[in-house]
C-alpha cells in the first residue's frame, strides 16, 4: 500500500540485473577492467549472458599507459572486474 501523498503511477523501477544495463549501452563506448588490472576501451558491439564482451576499436592499457590497439577483442565475461559505462567522459 502507497502512502497518500506519493504517486508512484509513473515511476520506473530501474533495471536491477546487469545484462540488461550492458545491453542499452551496445554500440556505446566503454571500459573494461580485468582482474589482473589491465584494461580495454573501445566501443562495445555483443554482449552475452555471460557477460563475455566483443569491443571494436579496443585499445588495451596498463597502468594507464596504452600499449596496443586492436581490431576486435573478445573478453570473457569471468575475467571481468568491472566495467566504465559511456567511457568518453573518462
Amino acid at each position: 500500500m502507497y502512502p497518500n501523498n506519493v504517486d508512484h503511477s509513473n515511476s520506473l523501477e530501474p533495471s536491477k540485473n546487469p545484462i540488461n544495463v550492458l545491453i542499452k549501452q551496445l554500440h556505446g563506448n566503454i571500459e573494461v577492467v580485468l582482474k589482473n588490472g589491465w584494461d580495454y576501451k573501445g566501443k562495445m558491439v555483443k554482449v552475452d549472458g555471460y557477460m563475455n564482451i566483443l569491443l571494436e576499436g579496443a585499445t588495451e592499457y596498463n597502468n594507464e599507459q596504452m600499449l596496443t590497439n586492436y581490431g576486435i577483442v573478445l573478453l570473457r565475461g569471468n575475467n571481468i572486474l568491472y566495467i566504465i559505462l559511456d567511457a568518453t567522459k573518462h
